[in-house]
């Protein structure tokens, strides 16, 4: 039954669209920015290639450990969580998926995420507010849109789009400070000093690239994050077969997010690019800028998905 739904609604071409756009624009900016600054700048290439690629496997290799040790999420056995275990066990044989580890998060904050390098070193966890205020099936839809993220590899495709901008980072760190005190590195400056004496236009032009370059890139990876979650949105609604209980989900999540503690929230803020819905939702000044897209438009995906299905849907 779940193969028949994913070959009915499984892809959304409009999203895939979008998201593989936004990726194209993403690289073609990088390209652009190397293209400008190498040709006011004399950079040597190879060292900061070599830095950021280990950066980047760090990142990488190490995202599950540097997820649990944020959020202070405690691996637990079938004997520790049995139901939790069975859910995600289940869930798991749907979307023919490896099982991954299971966590819970000792906060009383109503969240859950997903970490791990591929399906074969995933992390699924939960939080312990989550688990008290949400049904049985309002937890797998949940757990649905975790394990979509882990199917879908989303943090191999955060960590390439987060290669680039750490690569442009540092090259704007070292052109700028080459750029300033004249010449550049990694053999020779004369191509610098003979188009800008002094060496000021250069950091004129370095600073102005870098900036434009620094806020189009995190608008360009702020979107790919939202096209992730309608994604994975989308993935839970159609491993369970019933969107409606991811939707009731997110509202309790949300509401249940508002009667927080500030203090609480701040305490698992670094984890809001990982969990399904944000905690810094009264710091959100504009949807451009978010990670996550607003609840009202993934409850109107969802909504659309269950109509397409055949399931109920409040009005």
């Amino acid at each position: 039954m779940g193969d028949v739904k994913r070959k009915n609604y499984g892809r959304d071409r409009g999203l895939t669209l979008r998201m593989l756009a936004t990726g194209g624009l993403l690289g073609l900016l990088y390209v652009v920015f190397a293209v400008v600054l190498f040709s006011v700048l004399n950079v040597g290439l190879a060292p900061m290639l070599v830095i950021v690629v280990a950066l980047a496997a760090i990142q990488y290799y190490t995202s599950d450990k540097l997820a649990l040790a944020a959020s202070g999420a405690k691996i637990v056995s079938e004997q520790e969580e049995p139901e939790l275990h069975a859910m995600v066990e289940r869930l798991c044989a749907m979307a023919s998926l490896p099982k991954p580890r299971v966590a819970v998060v000792p906060t009383d904050v109503p969240n859950a995420f997903a970490t791990g390098r591929n399906p074969k070193h995933a992390v699924v966890a939960v939080t312990q507010g989550l688990w008290r205020r949400l049904e049985p099936q309002e937890i797998e839809g949940v757990l649905a849109h975790e394990l979509s993220h882990v199917a879908n590899r989303d943090v191999l495709v955060m960590t390439v789009a987060s290669f680039f901008a750490m690569l442009a980072g540092l090259l704007t760190r070292w052109g700028l400070f080459f750029g300033m005190w004249g010449g550049g590195f990694g053999g020779g400056g004369n191509r610098s000093n003979n188009n800008n004496q002094g060496g000021v236009p250069v950091f004129l032009i370095v600073l102005a690239v870098s900036v434009v370059t620094y806020a189009i890139s995190f608008i360009l990876i702020r979107t790919i994050s939202r096209y992730r979650e309608y994604a994975a949105d989308r993935g839970s609604a159609l491993i369970t077969g019933a969107p409606e209980h991811l939707m009731s989900a997110l509202q309790k999540i949300s509401s249940g997010i508002t009667m927080i503690p500030q203090r609480d929230l701040r305490e698992v803020q670094a984890m809001n690019a990982f969990f399904i819905m944000p905690t810094n939702w009264r710091q959100q000044m504009s949807e451009l800028f978010m990670d996550h897209p607003p609840l009202e438009k993934r409850l109107a995906a969802l909504a659309e998905i269950a109509r397409e299905m055949g399931r109920p849907v409040a009005a």
